[in-house]
């Protein structure tokens, strides 16, 4: 249903039930899923891929170019998951020739004023607090939670289930499973009440803790901490992920607390 005073673009692939408020306006090269809302003043612009049931809030500029000079005009795209609320002022940028696409995930909540710069890629359940700023080529996975007024510096990886305190300044890639506080940003302990509200066990919990023993209470450099790591504790899922993370980091792991 569209309000007579929005305008959608001809072009524009908009489902039937789609809801969109005035003033809305909806450019080419746009697609939005069955039962998403868009609320008044909205701007959604060439290559957005919408979801279903998402909601977005007033003000909210989906799609622009991004904010980067190697940009040249290539077609890219910004992609937003289902079930993903975006409130006012978000913005999401489109990608650059880099990925070809900025991804917010599935069942996301993107509080005000936050920014989602180009090639970012946001994975499924993650929680962004208001006025959060996130360079290009940011990863972050699962379940994540970025506290309010965080500035995420370009390139970072910030793993799953990791919750970063407000107002952080992140420069370095933020391991899964962990609390990340304190200026400069360091390792706070594991978020171990997140991993009980998402029905880890007792035991995953402690096998977690035991694997951060290693990297961060130990004395051990990073690559020795992995090497006792593999060595000395039994494989599971969540030990290989934070391995996996540590090895492929690119920017270096954030420090533990001195």
């Amino acid at each position: 249903m569209k309000q007579p005073l929005a305008y959608v673009h001809p072009d524009a692939k908009i489902a039937s039930n789609v809801v969109i408020d005035p003033f809305v306006t909806i450019d080419r090269n746009v697609e939005i899923g069955e039962g998403t809302r868009i609320l008044s003043n909205v701007t959604i612009m060439e290559g957005a891929r919408i979801g279903k049931n998402c909601t977005i809030f007033p003000g909210a500029v989906i799609g622009a170019i991004p904010q980067d000079l190697k940009f040249k005009g290539e077609e890219t795209l910004a992609i937003i998951g289902d079930n993903t609320t975006l409130r006012e002022c978000v913005t999401v940028h489109r990608g650059t020739a880099s990925r070809g696409k900025t991804v917010v995930g599935s069942n996301c909540l993107i509080m005000a004023y936050t920014h989602v710069a180009h090639d970012c890629v946001l994975g499924n359940n993650i929680i962004i607090s208001n006025a959060a700023q996130i360079a290009g080529e940011v990863e972050i996975d699962d379940f994540a939670v970025i506290g309010g007024g965080a500035l995420i510096h370009q390139f970072c990886h910030i793993g799953a289930h990791v919750m970063l305190q407000g107002g952080a300044l992140v420069n370095k890639d933020i391991p899964p499973f962990v609390r990340a506080a304190r200026e400069p940003i360091s390792y706070a302990g594991i978020n171990s009440v997140g991993l009980r509200r998402r029905n880890f066990t007792n035991e995953q919990i402690r096998d977690i803790q035991e694997v951060y023993r290693y990297l961060y209470l130990s004395g051990y450099n990073n690559s020795d901490a992995i090497e006792r790591i593999e060595a000395e504790l039994a494989a599971t899922k969540e030990r290989d992920e934070i391995v996996m993370f540590v090895k492929n980091s690119k920017r270096g792991i954030i420090k533990g607390y001195l």
